[in-house]
């Protein structure tokens, strides 16, 4: 029997696989996830989507299936645009309690 040493996870898949820009990568994630909510609460297709994207159906696909290099935080967030969405990015001093500055998503309504 193999023994398997069982580790506690950090909170972030992207920490945990060591991999760099773990911020930028979770920001990407989640606003990818959100598309994807949008385009299917939408119930657009690939196709549909992409016209609304002004992409093509094969980059929605790549985006809906969390394959997300080659897309820019600012591609996303011109995606959310497209789809009626207001992005807006807030800037502020972090708490005294952390060491480094964050990124965060948060989605309203």
């Amino acid at each position: 029997m193999t023994n398997h040493k069982i580790e506690k996870s950090s909170g972030s898949v992207f920490a945990d696989l060591e991999l760099a820009e773990v911020q930028e990568l979770e920001t990407k994630a989640q606003l990818a996830h959100r598309i994807g909510e949008i385009i299917h609460g939408r119930r657009l297709t690939q196709t549909e989507a992409a016209e609304v994207l002004g992409a093509t159906q094969p980059i929605v696909s790549k985006l809906v299936n969390g394959q997300l290099s080659g897309f820019s935080l600012e591609r996303l967030v011109r995606f959310l645009n497209a789809l009626d969405r207001d992005v807006e990015i807030v800037v502020r001093r972090r708490p005294r309690t952390r060491d480094h500055g964050r990124t965060s998503v948060k989605v309203a309504g």
